[in-house]
């Protein structure tokens, strides 16, 4: 038996990666138990229409499949990053896919890992809080070709928000 020893790994793009697969898998076991509830709803007779307006089942069977692509999609994720190459970035190189990003917002500063899918996961890393972005979101847009040290500013809520490019990996 492993025993903890509250020691956490650093941040490596290999065990971030294996974070995202972890918790692409915990969502895969979640959505099928979902799935599987949302089919049995749909064709369970309690389901069957009473009247022309009655649309339980309808709506269960919609559900379901709407369950059963989110599945598919998460899937493909999975496997994609368990396939995808890693790359280490240099200080004077542009921002792309893999790469990680110490970006600084008006002060605060915040991890993103731009990956080419399943942006918005976020996940904890050498206990360091790490967002998976990816190129086709605002952030992710901005943040491509760009390098460490470049600055931009972007209206956001009315205001205008200041960001650094501290550091990519």
């Amino acid at each position: 038996m492993k025993r903890k020893t509250g020691v956490e790994r650093p941040i490596t793009k290999s065990v971030l990666r294996e974070k995202i697969v972890a918790q692409l898998t915990e969502n895969i076991g979640l959505l099928e138990k979902a799935a599987q509830a949302s089919h049995a709803e749909a064709t369970h007779e309690s389901s069957k229409a009473e009247n022309k307006y009655d649309t339980r089942g309808l709506e269960a069977a919609y559900l379901a499949g709407g369950q059963a692509r989110q599945l598919r999609e998460i899937v493909e994720s999975m496997e994609l990053y368990v396939s995808l190459p890693l790359r280490d970035f240099q200080p004077d190189e542009p921002i792309d896919i893999t790469a990680l990003v110490d970006l600084e917002m008006d002060g605060v500063r915040s991890l993103y890992f731009l990956g080419p899918r399943s942006g918005g996961l976020e996940l904890t890393c050498a206990r360091q809080e790490i967002t998976v972005i990816t190129p086709q979101s605002p952030l992710g847009q901005n943040l491509m070709r760009k390098r460490t040290g470049d600055q931009w500013s972007a209206k956001i809520g009315g205001g205008a928000v200041k960001y650094v490019i501290r550091g990519v990996s």
